[in-house]
């Protein structure tokens, strides 16, 4: 611990303390429903959690979650807090997991609404629309209330797919310091494109600019096709808001001379 840099030390217990507090100290599903991201316009939405879920990950006993980002953090967050300083990276680390909850919030937005519009010929009322956002998402089956709604509207098996999505979008939370990680990735790349790196499954070491933009290029597929090159239960577009916001930043800054005096 001696060798991690202090901000990096710091995120890295944080997340600790976050992972362990809510698996331990009260009731693990409402501290996941309190600070996880929820969609902004479902009630379990808090102005807090774009914030507080960069710090959460998956339930115990899903543990390589938490591992695989705490040993990105450490691995690529110690060199380049090394190379900025402990200001220019704990913004550059906060503001990509901002953006990665914007643009992951901002998809979910349009798959929702995008959805809502090509089912209006079916004749929703706002009420029937409200009914099935807050029904509880299970990709098996509809029951109660809502399968009336869909039973009289006559819904197919496409627009049911359709509407599945939407729920699901509305529904499902998000947890995870993943798109931070990516933007750091991406900051790495640009400061070090000849270092070689190495996925687990592929053991051939890459150049870093090859590797993260293949590693983006993957999660960016998964997301459009629906077909998960890393498992399920992943935020595709989060990690991709994470490094299209350290790409953008990396680029001011490169573009405007940064002046590293400015953050000491």
């Amino acid at each position: 611990m001696n060798n991690i840099t202090p901000v990096v030390k710091q995120l890295l217990i944080i997340n600790i303390v976050f992972f362990l507090g809510t698996q331990f100290i009260g009731n693990v599903d409402f501290n996941y429903k309190l600070f996880s991201l929820y969609y902004f316009e479902n009630p379990n939405f808090r102005i807090w959690q774009p914030i507080t879920s960069m710090f959460m990950h998956a339930q115990m006993p899903n543990l390589t979650h938490i591992l695989f980002n705490m040993i990105a953090l450490v691995s690529f967050g110690n060199v380049l807090e090394h190379f900025w300083g402990s200001k220019r990276f704990l913004f550059f680390y906060i503001s990509c997991g901002l953006g990665a909850a914007l643009i992951h919030t901002g998809v979910n937005y349009y798959v929702i609404h995008n959805t809502l519009h090509q089912l209006s010929s079916i004749n929703f009322t706002p009420q029937d629309i409200q009914t099935l956002l807050n029904y509880s998402y299970n990709p098996g089956a509809v029951a109660g209330e809502a399968s009336n709604i869909l039973a009289r509207l006559h819904v197919s098996q496409q627009q049911f797919n359709l509407l599945s999505e939407a729920i699901q979008s509305y529904q499902t939370s998000t947890v995870g310091a993943s798109g931070a990680i990516y933007g750091l990735l991406v900051a790495f790349a640009f400061m070090f494109p000849n270092a070689e790196l190495a996925m687990m499954f592929i053991p051939i070491p890459i150049k870093a600019k090859y590797f993260i933009p293949i590693l983006i290029g993957l999660d960016l597929f998964s997301g459009v096709t629906g077909f998960s090159v890393f498992g399920a239960g992943i935020a595709h577009f989060a990690h991709i808001g994470g490094a299209v916001f350290g790409f953008i930043i990396m680029m001011y800054w490169r573009n405007n001379k940064f002046n590293h005096n400015r953050w000491n």
